[in-house]
């Protein structure tokens, strides 16, 4: 990249206030909202239905919205005006306390919500394209706001009640809708030849294989998004300690995220993959097994290093690699359906299903499975090229 263009380029600085609002939300919704559901009597089931809301809108979401804005060249105003609905219907969610209500307000404000993540990303991930590591130090401003809110949350709501979680929830949206204003326009310049259609590139072993891992990974983490936090509750953890475990998990993936451009220089981004999906299989041994030790529960917890932070900045890496600057939209909006649409609704939805027949043994026995699963893929299907480097810091 030329001086010029690297004095014209946008700051990431209002990238890194975006992921900071955004994944804030999470803090609060991620280790709480199944918390909050169980408190207004729903069954395992109904609950699994509400966390996948989620997830579950990440399946057609980022696909139209990434299409939309790889048409219309127009990021920045897609990424405000999904904001801003997604704020406007979940204000809905807190008026009832009904299975059906909550569903349809909340489904509508996810399906908006899940339109701007994989814009964000693709920007992001284009402006530091020369230095591919560079994403990780502005992405971890993301792992900064959710651990600020799930290390706090729980006793916020101990002062608040968890009664008002939707209105605090709400207050978050709307920093969202603020950070995006000042997120700028990044369109990717006109190439004179055409990439072709990116079914093209879908259609590669070696994409597949990328997407099944990416799959496989979510559908394991599915349970973990929807029953962790009432496993630990039925463990006898106190909102305090349910909070403070989810943030060893991110404080972890923070450090990760701060050494990925290290991390990147040296190893090939297969090989990254590959450790992660082994270390899940571990994690989620752990949390089947032994959930009711602390000093276990925090090593599983420190585990989120690799099974997110590290396995989530591979996938960006690679989707980014190979896949043409005029596909990145829908390509990163293809990894969001994939893996956190697709494979962690399906997996929470089971998750749901076997939750009632055991806990977290069945529930976590399933995720094992599934990391397993993805180890044997990227062995087969996902190894380094003969002629890769490591990703330049």
């Amino acid at each position: 990249m030329s001086a010029s263009s690297a004095v014209a380029a946008p700051s990431l600085r209002p990238f890194a206030l975006f992921y900071f609002a955004y994944f804030a939300f999470q803090g609060l919704f991620g280790p709480f909202w199944g918390l909050y559901l169980e408190s207004l009597s729903f069954s395992a089931l109904q609950i699994s239905v509400l966390m996948a809301l989620s997830t579950l809108a990440r399946i057609v979401a980022p696909g139209f919205w990434g299409w939309l804005a790889d048409r219309q060249g127009r990021r920045r105003a897609i990424i405000i005006s999904t904001s801003l609905c997604s704020a406007l219907a979940f204000a809905l969610v807190g008026l009832g306390n009904g299975f059906w209500w909550i569903f349809t307000s909340l489904a509508v404000s996810h399906f908006f919500w899940a339109g701007a993540l994989p814009l964000v990303e693709a920007s992001t991930a284009y402006l530091t394209r020369a230095q591919p590591g560079r994403y990780s130090r502005v992405r971890v401003w993301g792992s900064i706001g959710f651990v600020c809110l799930s290390m706090v949350g729980g006793y916020v709501l101990d002062l608040i009640h968890l009664a008002n979680l939707p209105w605090a929830l709400l207050l978050l949206l709307a920093c969202i809708v603020l950070a995006g204003w000042f997120v700028p326009d990044v369109s990717n310049p006109r190439h004179h030849q055409a990439a072709g259609p990116i079914w093209q590139t879908l259609r590669q072993p070696r994409v597949l294989a990328l997407f099944a891992c990416c799959f496989l990974m979510a559908y394991a983490h599915g349970p973990y998004y929807t029953f962790y936090s009432i496993g630990l509750r039925h463990a006898g953890y106190d909102k305090g300690a349910i909070g403070l475990l989810w943030s060893v998990g991110v404080i972890s993936e923070i450090l990760v995220f701060l050494l990925m451009p290290r991390i990147m220089g040296r190893f090939a981004l297969e090989r990254l993959m590959l450790a992660s999906l082994l270390t899940a299989v571990l994690r989620f041994v752990l949390i089947a097994c032994a959930v009711e030790q602390p000093v276990l529960a925090v090593l599983a917890q420190s585990m989120h290093a690799l099974t997110f932070g590290l396995h989530h900045a591979t996938s960006v890496g690679l989707i980014h690699r190979l896949f043409a600057q005029q596909h990145q939209g829908r390509a990163q909006g293809l990894y969001i359906i994939a893996s956190f649409g697709v494979g962690g609704s399906s997996g929470g939805l089971v998750g749901g299903l076997l939750w009632p027949h055991g806990g977290m043994l069945p529930t976590f026995g399933m995720s094992v499975v599934a990391a397993a699963l993805g180890v044997l893929v990227c062995l087969r299907w996902l190894r380094p090229e003969p002629c890769a480097k490591p990703t330049a810091a």
